[in-house]
């Protein structure tokens, strides 16, 4: 719908909307869709152009859209694979297939995938660290698969940087599920995929796993088979075994059975429901039974993964983990030198440091090599990481450093290093992100003297011999002193200075950040941040607190200003749009760097995620403006006394100033709403949210910020119920 609409040039925002009329359902067609959803057919009745649209995509439906090179796919072949099938060259000159992947296979040919993680270099790079520290890296080969760090780390979600398991989504899954064995672990690798997560089997896996409900098997053949997944068909494995055992499947016709069921291939599905059946009846299984059994096959199966796919990712996710845990300082940095030319990367792995209290300390020309580094338990910065510091550049500073010592001073520096691959644009870039602070002059003092230093350098090393030029010996080894000029007094820029000049030679903040004092407010008010907006639904309602970056405005139809705006927080940006009405309160709080909370709704489009506010405050007003406090709501059905005293000692571990407040369910019951004692004020914030949502085992607490109440006045009042 999108590509015809862009080709028929239909205005974006009318495509946008017929496409996101399409039902959110997996590899929904159009005419499914146009029975779904009457109000697309309503439009092409209306409108001639959109008419003609559906026209042409009922016409290309299911056809190649372009040609692509599958990202890991690699063809062998006895002989030169022109003799079996036609080649082209691609887009980097390597030769590619002009078959696509299932072709390939008919001909008879072998494909193999042979996937690329960065996580792999990663884990290397973190034992690295560990041994160039003087530590003994760990056996990852024979690692312990019941590391109790490991798995206490998976269970309370802190999982930034494991690799599979750091989408927000997949954390409260973890928090939800609190795995326990290797076998857990590789369950949720393949169940966090959309077919599961929409079908129901992941919450039915989650409740069996607590108990909550019980364990059931059609068949006693079927309990060695689906008993580490409490019944739950997850694996395609699973779905061979079952129709061997009970039909007499061989493996081959048994992954003639998988194929179908994966790629719902309707054809060959009613000829094995006829051979599942009869096979099934033939070792005295009931034909309704074989039936049921099949069916159940057959719901989960389309969704079945591949196990040893799943339980190869679960041993990198297990292994990056068990890092974590023991070697957090090392790993961070092995993930920050992962991600150093991508500043979105580095400034999450920044703020994960800081949320488990690493320090990263900023570049320095005497202790910073080329990638980050660890020493004293703290992360020294990467140079690479420095705008304008090329790799080059880089490498002379570190040749003259090793070879002669530390710099003492810029002057130092710049007598010492080779000035033609170290320039003006590199020095002045690592002066400003603090890289020669070491030396204990102020930043604002050695850019004043930028200039004289080189010029200073430069007369300094045309003294110097050198043996290629000197064809007559008489190289003075020991040139005579040009003076240095001196260093200007005065004092230090102020902080908000020295920050801003960070945030553009870097890219991000790194010595502090201009939120640091809001912290408290951001997790007390808000609901998301940058990172997180990014898988929240379309249409829901977040909270996000920032320092405004730049705005733009527009005027409406009907001559109102209404803006766009972009804010920063601890992990990213994020676009906000203002329409004339919020704009019109707000306006004259969005000045540079202003920090602010919004509040909207969620807006997910082709490109990305914004926020459409209806509120947005100054975050210093934050409390007076909003109260907050926090609900959780219990579903008596699934609530069993033990859980109340674990959501006690819960709350109590999270103490703070917001009131809290018990909704109690049960089905058929007005429900009751039950305000707690004034010590179990709480710290609101996503890590008490994930931590009641895993007792729980559903979504249960939600932080409500409401306006605060006017003043009230002397006449009586009725009392309170």
């Amino acid at each position: 719908i999108r590509d015809v609409g862009r080709a028929l040039d239909i205005p974006l925002a009318e495509v946008d909307a017929l496409a996101k009329m399409v039902p959110d359902v997996l590899n929904i067609s159009l005419d499914q869709a146009l029975v779904q959803e009457p109000k697309i057919l309503r439009l092409a009745e209306e409108n001639s152009q959109i008419a003609e649209l559906i026209q042409i995509c009922r016409t290309l439906e299911g056809l190649p859209r372009h040609a692509s090179t599958h990202a890991a796919g690699v063809v062998i072949g006895d002989r030169p694979l022109v003799e079996y099938l036609p080649l082209c060259r691609g887009k980097k000159g390597e030769v590619v297939t002009q078959f696509d992947m299932h072709c390939v296979e008919k001909i008879g040919l072998v494909k193999f995938d042979f996937l690329g993680l960065r996580n792999l270099t990663v884990i290397e790079n973190t034992l690295q660290l560990i041994e160039s520290g003087g530590g003994r890296p760990p056996d990852l080969s024979n690692l312990p698969l019941d590391d109790p760090q490991a798995f206490e780390l998976l269970g309370v979600g802190d999982t930034t940087g494991v690799f599979q398991l750091e989408s927000s989504g997949m954390k409260d899954l973890l928090v939800r599920l609190r795995p326990k064995t290797f076998a857990d672990i590789t369950a949720l690798v393949a169940l966090y995929r959309p077919g599961p997560l929409d079908s129901g089997m992941v919450e039915e896996f989650v409740e069996r796993r607590h108990g909550r409900k019980p364990v059931a098997y059609l068949l006693p053949q079927l309990e060695p088979i689906l008993k580490e997944t409490y019944g739950v068909i997850v694996y395609q494995e699973q779905v061979m075994n079952i129709a061997a055992a009970l039909a007499d499947y061989t493996m081959a016709d048994a992954d003639g059975l998988r194929k179908a069921m994966g790629k719902k291939i309707a054809e060959l599905m009613a000829k094995h429901r006829d051979k599942f059946i009869s096979g099934a009846v033939a070792n005295g299984i009931p034909s309704q039974k074989a039936t049921e059994i099949f069916d159940l096959m057959e719901k989960f199966g389309r969704y079945g993964f591949n196990k040893a796919h799943s339980a190869a990712y679960a041993l990198i996710a297990y292994q990056t983990a068990y890092l974590k845990a023991h070697y957090p300082v090392e790993f961070m940095a092995s993930l920050l030198t992962s991600e150093m030319h991508a500043i979105d990367g580095v400034v999450k792995f920044i703020a994960e440091c800081r949320s488990h209290g690493i320090e990263v300390l900023p570049p320095d020309i005497n202790r910073s090599e080329t990638a980050f580094t660890v020493a004293d338990d703290k992360i020294h910065f990467g140079l690479v990481a420095v705008k304008n510091v090329g790799e080059g550049a880089i490498e002379a500073i570190l040749e003259e450093r090793r070879a002669n010592g530390p710099f003492d001073s810029l002057f130092s520096f710049c007598e010492r290093v080779d000035l033609r691959r170290v320039n003006k644009r590199v020095i002045e870039s690592l002066v400003r992100c603090g890289a020669f602070d070491c030396t204990g002059d102020p930043r604002a003092a050695m850019l004043a003297v930028l200039e004289e230093a080189l010029d200073y350098g430069q007369r300094m090393q045309k003294k110097r011999c050198d043996p290629q030029l000197d064809l007559f010996g008489t190289c003075d080894e020991s040139p005579p002193l040009v003076d240095r000029p001196p260093m200007p007094a005065g004092t230090e820029m102020d902080e908000r200075e020295l920050l801003a000049m960070e945030k553009e030679s870097l890219g991000f903040y790194i010595s502090g950040h201009p939120l640091g004092r809001y912290e408290r407010l951001i997790e007390k008010y808000t609901t998301c941040d940058a990172v997180s907006l990014k898988e929240a639904g379309d249409g829901r309602t977040v909270r996000i607190g920032g320092l405004v970056k730049s705005l733009k405005t527009i005027r409406t139809r009907k001559g109102e200003l209404m803006g766009f705006l972009n804010i920063e927080d601890l992990n990213g940006q994020v676009e906000v749009v203002l329409f004339p009405s919020v704009f019109a309160e707000a306006g004259s709080l969005l000045t540079d760097d202003a920090a602010i909370l919004a509040q909207g709704e969620v807006k997910r489009e082709e490109n990305g995620v914004k926020i459409l506010a209806d509120s947005v405050i100054a975050m210093d007003q934050a409390e007076a403006v909003w109260t907050a406090r926090v609900e959780v709501l219990l579903d008596l059905d699934r609530t069993e006394p033990a859980h109340l005293h674990q959501l006690a000692e819960i709350l109590g571990r999270h103490p703070g100033d917001c009131p809290t407040r018990l909704r109690l369910q049960l089905p058929g019951k007005a429900e009751t709403v039950v305000d707690l004692a004034e010590a179990f004020r709480v710290r609101a914030g996503r890590r008490l949210a994930r931590a009641v949502n895993g007792l729980l085992g559903y979504n249960a607490l939600e932080t409500i910020c409401t306006p605060v109440a006017p003043a009230v006045s002397n006449r009586a009042q009725p009392a309170a119920p």
